[in-house]
């Protein structure tokens, strides 16, 4: 069973799509929280928090989530705990805080410098422990390596304890995240996370795995490969690479030679459901319960919800079934 998320991308659009997206079907959408868009063609890059507020009173049903946001360098972890604790009062339980290490791309421009992987890792995982002591409840001090916290508290939660879900990338971040979040994220649908991560967790159980899948619809099929390599051809650089990268202009400068080829052989492209059902298929068989299609090119987005609506969902139901899971908290 899998069920099939949305991307929001844009600013006022970026609501009026996620309401779009909840009246074709979708069930779940996610944001990415950056301060820099990958390239200079994809033109937009507004603040998540407070899009995830005006989303949240502009649908009813559809669950919200960051994808992901990073509590340890452009923001505390105690003022992440705090918005996320309010987005999830205005969703009225609806959102689950999607975490993970970041990337130099959106984390530079506070000027502190890119600390190396293990660093930020230690540093996800204290903050981790902080947000999850202030979602507990009460008041919170922490003296540790990366953070301090002098006397906080959350005064306004939500009746549910919000979800956090973690991104990994292998067995060291499987280790380290596993035993403080609820649902595990990933970009690739790399077989071996989801059985560590159930494995790092005993006793609890089972829980989702979130992943992400980018897509250029389009009727006109050489139009929707044009659009894939002027707006995400970053894309094939893979995630080791594409965290070290500064800004839009490293981004392009690091992706000059992908071909438009290179990029129609890594993002279904044109109007296939068939290729959209081959892309997902290796994150059904590695366990993910959920992946969030992205569709490339914001003029088009109106365009790709009417053929989720009438021929993509419907497909992927059949192909995957959909199913619904609460996030363990």
């Amino acid at each position: 069973m899998l069920r099939v998320g949305y991307t929001l991308i844009g600013p006022r659009e970026l609501v009026r799509h996620a309401q779009a997206a909840e009246a074709a079907g979708f069930e779940l959408a996610v944001a990415s929280d950056h301060y820099s868009p990958w390239l200079d063609s994809q033109g937009h890059s507004p603040y998540t928090w407070a899009v995830l507020g005006a989303v949240a009173q502009a649908t009813d049903s559809l669950e919200l989530m960051t994808y992901v946001t990073c509590p340890t360098v452009r923001y505390h972890p105690a003022v992440v705990a705090q918005k996320a604790a309010t987005v999830a009062l205005l969703s009225q339980d609806r959102f689950t805080l999607g975490l993970g290490a970041g990337e130099n791309l959106n984390e530079h421009i506070v000027a502190t410098g890119w600390l190396a992987a293990n660093v930020r890792h230690e540093m996800l995982g204290e903050a981790l422990d902080i947000i999850n002591q202030l979602f507990d409840g009460g008041s919170v001090s922490h003296r540790g390596t990366h953070f301090q916290v002098d006397s906080a508290k959350l005064w306004d939660v939500p009746d549910r304890r919000v979800p956090i879900a973690v991104a990994v990338s292998g067995a060291q971040s499987v280790t380290a995240f596993a035993g403080k979040a609820d649902a595990m994220i990933a970009t690739e649908p790399d077989p071996t996370l989801g059985p560590a991560w159930d494995a790092a967790r005993p006793g609890a159980p089972s829980s989702r795995k979130i992943g992400q899948l980018p897509i250029s619809w389009d009727v006109d099929e050489g139009a929707a490969i044009a659009r894939a390599h002027e707006q995400f051809r970053w894309f094939a650089g893979g995630w080791k690479v594409n965290a070290e990268l500064p800004g839009p202009a490293a981004f392009a400068a690091a992706s000059q030679f992908t071909r438009p080829d290179d990029v129609a052989a890594k993002i279904p492209c044109g109007d296939s459901v068939e290729r959209i059902i081959d892309a997902m298929r290796p994150f059904a068989d590695a366990g993910f319960t959920d992946v969030a299609l992205v569709q490339i090119g914001g003029d088009s987005q109106q365009t790709f919800l009417d053929a989720a609506r009438s021929d993509i969902l419907p497909a992927l139901e059949e192909a995957f079934g959909r199913t619904a899971p609460a996030l363990t908290s």
